[in-house]
């Protein structure tokens, strides 16, 4: 029996942690809290996941809370003018619905999960030091702790990073009490607002340690109008600047947002970091090597809500490579051919991703503008939320954008 440590507890290392369990494999999971403690801090993302991210979690038998949270059928984008009007506003059909499960239910009923069937935990705060010391007792050790020393043991991949500053201020509020949006009251609908020249506000519906909610999701242009919420350490207060920004910038948001509350004390979250991919493997001090895992080494700004599903395209494409490798060592080669069957999915994720922190050239402001008129667009441009390399196609060249619109006219 191979033995395998995993340090983090997030979407990716509990994911990877369970499915190398049901396979055998002799896992340990290191977490600098319980399950508990996860279960009652404060939120700790945002996140949407779409149906081939869902398709990994059934596969492992550990969606345990799919019946209880909304399911999302549609993606939206409305675009703001000074005046408050809407001069694009439509929602595309997704193929496979979307769920959003806050973290705290999911990591605590994972990590218990990963418990109840025999897994070792260690609720220890990981140093380099300590990783060092743990590495001579595994046969692999991979970092799936996106935040914290472990970090800079990747150096930053500078040709795949095209940012060394944060582009988003982020500003999140869990909230109750969210009424649908007049237009779609009968199915849920992740809602991209885009207000040119300062920001977006992103609509999560979700399901939270209280039961079904909605998220408010703030990005704003650093210095910009919306970056107003450095500081801001009143729950409380959050919330009401949130909705006053609402209220200015996005009227139509603010109208169902009247009435809401918080979910609880923890329910707000705020920050930024700069957008960054880094070298896979890193070298402890004796020598030993580590595999990064997720957004340790590809970490893109939460504007396209994939960090969820590349943490769990993540997991999948490393528990196929682990379990192929067999009794074979696990060595510097096999961890980059790992991370580059990673890749072939988080390098459309990161394009996409960085593509849209700029300020939109025309062609895609056409696109955006014609998906309002044409359904087919509008759902082809919400469904790849689900598979980005699906952009590639027509996203990033205007004459193959307007190849598309023309052909798409045309039937």
């Amino acid at each position: 029996m191979r033995k395998i440590l995993i340090v983090g507890a997030g979407q990716s290392g509990l994911q990877l942690a369970l499915g190398l369990q049901s396979r055998g494999y002799e896992v340990t999971v290191m977490s600098n809290r319980t399950a508990d403690e996860i279960r009652q801090g404060r939120v700790m993302s945002t996140q949407c996941m779409f149906g081939t991210a869902l398709a990994h979690e059934r596969d492992l038998g550990v969606d345990f809370w799919e019946d209880r949270t909304p399911r999302i059928e549609g993606l939206g984008v409305s675009v703001a003018a000074p005046d408050g009007s809407r001069p694009i506003d439509w929602v595309g059909r997704l193929d496979a619905y979307a769920q959003s499960v806050d973290q705290r239910v999911k990591m605590a009923g994972w990590l218990e999960t990963f418990v109840e069937r025999g897994g070792k935990l260690v609720v220890h705060g990981v140093t380099v030091g300590d990783l060092d010391y743990f590495a001579r007792a595994y046969d692999l050790v991979m970092v799936a702790a996106g935040k914290g020393e472990l970090v800079s043991l990747f150096g930053r991949d500078a040709g795949r990073s095209p940012y060394d500053s944060p582009q988003r201020s982020l500003a999140v509020a869990y909230v109750h009490g969210l009424a649908p949006r007049p237009e779609h009251p009968d199915f849920h609908a992740v809602r991209l607002n885009m207000v040119p020249g300062a920001g977006e506000l992103i609509v999560i519906p979700a399901f939270t340690t209280s039961g079904p909610c909605d998220i408010l999701f703030w990005e704003g242009l650093p210095g910009g109008p919306l970056d107003v919420f450095d500081g801001v350490k009143d729950p409380r207060e959050h919330l009401r600047i949130t909705l006053e920004l609402m209220e200015r910038h996005i009227p139509w948001e603010y109208d169902r947002a009247r009435d809401v509350e918080l979910t609880d004390a923890g329910g707000t979250l705020s920050g930024r970091f700069a957008p960054v991919v880094r070298h896979p493997v890193a070298e402890l001090p004796s020598g030993g090597l580590v595999l990064g895992v997720a957004d340790v080494v590809v970490a893109n700004d939460p504007i396209t809500g994939q960090g969820s599903n590349s943490a769990s395209k993540c997991a999948a494409a490393y528990l196929d490579a682990i379990v192929e490798q067999g009794d074979k060592p696990f060595d510097r080669d096999w961890m980059e051919s790992a991370f580059a069957r990673f890749w072939t999915t988080a390098e459309p994720v990161t394009k996409w991703t960085n593509a849209l922190l700029g300020p939109p050239p025309e062609h895609v402001l056409g696109l955006i503008g014609a998906a309002g008129q044409l359904p087919a667009v509008a759902n082809r441009f919400a469904n790849g939320f689900d598979d980005p390399s699906d952009y590639e196609s027509y996203f990033y060249d205007p004459e193959a954008a307007g190849a598309y619109l023309a052909s798409v006219a045309g039937a």
